[in-house]
């Protein structure tokens, strides 16, 4: 069985699809945008990269940053950023990128740079853990290696893990449990998920998954629970699977929208049970949402499709038990002016667009369980900062307060998360076509 919902435009692609029943949805009005933030820097990495411990690049140089991570429990972030460093046999002054923690869970951020005696490339990528220890990962030759770094005094210790002998291989989202670290290695037609770090001794293979797979959300906060986005050997449509971690990577149908749509799963809150997604089964890419375990479909609202930008969630607000159409979601949404914000829920049927503060680390941020978004910024000013942003009204016309750059950070530590009972979860493909209605 198949089960889409969507806007009575994209009806007859609908039904190509294999659909015979659809649910109306009434498009909604887009929010009226509040201003721009100034950062328009991107996530994406310098495209060269050479051997580990050659010198830096001129200073000077315009490079996009490897982007911030933050931990699961929003108590750390890490990320790779440049310095000055005397350039080798002149007087001019270069710049090496090195490994930097930033601490998120006090009352004021605060950065700890952990530089080693070489410098790192630009494609190496960093994740933090709840003890405040960084791992890296490195590229050398056709081996992927394994570090964790950590603060000892006035210099950074280094744990070296072991290697992954292998040319391909990405760090996946935080765990939730914030001990484990996760890597996907793809192959020709199957992908290995790799515990790097939380193991008894090494990089350990966890998962051997059939297909293509990339993407990566946590659905459950034991880090037991994976979904990846999947293409079978051969091609088709990309499905996003839940892969047991604790059960030999056993595999389960997630999402089933259409019989040939792309259904890919963007976020997901073990809390509420809410799910971002991103499908083409209403005829076009589209940004939807649906619950995890429900019988009711997907959604796909008007509201998260403004013209001439594009929109990605990046948060969920955690804490609202078995109500996802309370829940906020932070969106990232970029334009030709560059990067803001934008706040939506599903049961308000409208998209706030707001401003970002100066710096701000485009498409970071946590939430918590009261509604504050925390975002991560830094500009000239300030090295390591986090604006404070309450989640606008709903029923108010007017866009909500934006953020300001430099505003006080008022931190407090994360709170602990309750273990939630394990579930499988529920096909959103088995879901009826015919349901009772909800916002959205």
């Amino acid at each position: 069985m198949t089960a889409c919902a969507i806007e009575n435009e994209t009806a007859g692609a609908a039904e190509a699809a294999g659909d015979a029943v659809l649910e109306d949805d009434e498009p909604d009005a887009a929010g009226e945008r509040a201003g721009f933030g100034e950062d328009g820097a991107g996530d994406g990495v310098p495209e060269q990269a050479g051997a580990r411990g050659e010198s830096g690049v001129p200073a000077g140089a315009a490079l996009a940053p490897p982007a911030l991570t933050i931990a699961a429990d929003g108590s750390y972030a890490a990320r790779l950023t440049l310095r000055n460093v005397a350039a080798e046999a002149s007087d001019e002054t270069a710049q090496a990128w090195f490994v930097e923690r930033w601490t998120l869970d006090g009352h004021e951020p605060y950065a700890v740079p952990l530089p080693l005696d070489q410098p790192e490339e630009p494609d190496s990528q960093v994740l933090p853990l709840a003890d405040g220890r960084v791992l890296i990962r490195r590229r050398v030759a056709d081996r992927n290696a394994f570090s964790l770094l950590y603060p000892t005094g006035p210099g950074t210790g280094e744990l070296p893990l072991g290697a992954v002998g292998c040319a391909d291989l990405t760090l996946l989202p935080p765990s939730p449990d914030g001990a484990s670290a996760y890597a996907l290695s793809v192959g020709a037609r199957s992908t290995a998920v790799w515990l790097v770090t939380g193991g008894a001794i090494g990089p350990e293979l966890v998962a051997e998954v059939p297909g293509r797979c990339s993407g990566g959300v946590w659905l459950d906060r034991a880090g037991r629970m994976l979904a990846l986005d999947r293409e079978m050997p051969g091609g088709g449509p990309v499905k996003a699977v839940a892969v047991d971690l604790e059960r030999g990577g056993e595999v389960t149908p997630l999402l089933q929208i259409a019989p040939e749509s792309n259904d890919r799963l963007l976020l997901a809150d073990a809390d509420s049970g809410l799910l971002l997604i991103r499908s083409d089964a209403p005829g076009h890419d589209r940004l939807g949402w649906g619950v995890l375990g429900s019988c009711l479909p997907v959604r796909f609202p008007e509201c998260l499709r403004p013209a001439d930008v594009a929109v990605t969630p990046f948060a969920v607000q955690p804490g609202q038990m078995l109500m996802p159409e309370s829940c906020a979601v932070a969106l990232r949404i970029d334009g030709a002016a560059g990067s803001w914000l934008g706040v939506w829920r599903p049961a308000g049927r409208r998209l706030h667009q707001l401003a970002a503060p100066e710096g701000w680390q485009a498409g970071r941020g946590v939430w918590t369980r009261d509604g504050v978004l925390r975002l991560p910024y830094a500009n000239e000013n300030v090295a390591c900062g986090v604006a404070l942003l309450e989640a606008p009204v709903d029923g108010e016309r007017g866009t909500g307060p934006a953020a300001k750059a430099g505003a006080e950070s008022g931190m407090q530590p994360s709170a602990a998360a309750a273990p939630l009972p394990m579930c499988k979860p529920i096909p959103l493909g088995q879901a009826p076509l015919m349901g009772r209605m909800v916002p959205g």
